[in-house]
């Protein structure tokens, strides 16, 4: 058994980091690409969305028309920027903030769901996208990580 372990945990280390970082943002980024596409039709954000923002997505703070495209324009842009892998971190974070948000204000109970979302996120803002990112082609992540061998 022990041998086996340590056979398996030799070839979980061949998988490179750099796919592992990819996995991170393309999953979450693709949950709420597909959330923000629900809410508009072509470049218009749909009346369901108004009204699900005046109703169910209420938030005590931020009126309903502006979270409702304040919403909706993030869905769209954070998403692309974290699959790009430009400007990683902090999409990611803004992911973060609106995972908190959803967790908080608005389905409280589905904290084994957002609680995925925010690790993969979290991990994305601390470790940063890889070296498959436009953030490392373009040097905007800092000097380039050490690998392990």
């Amino acid at each position: 058994m022990q041998t086996l372990i340590k056979r398996l945990n030799g070839w979980f280390q061949l998988i490179p980091d750099d796919l592992v970082a990819l996995g991170l943002r393309f999953f979450p980024a693709m949950v709420f690409w597909l959330s923000g596409r629900t809410k508009v039709d072509g470049f218009a954000i749909k009346d369901s969305t108004w009204f699900l923002f005046e109703t169910e997505f209420a938030l005590p703070i931020i009126p309903p028309n502006v979270a409702a495209v304040l919403a909706t324009v993030s869905e769209h842009v954070l998403p692309v920027l974290m699959i790009l892998g430009l400007f990683t971190r902090l999409s990611a974070f803004g992911l973060l903030v609106m995972t908190a948000v959803i967790q908080i204000f608005v389905y409280p109970s589905a904290w084994v769901t957002h609680g995925l979302w925010a690790a993969a996120l979290l991990a994305v803002v601390v470790r940063g996208p890889g070296r498959i990112s436009l953030d490392h082609v373009l040097r905007l992540d800092g000097p380039p990580q050490k690998t392990t061998a």
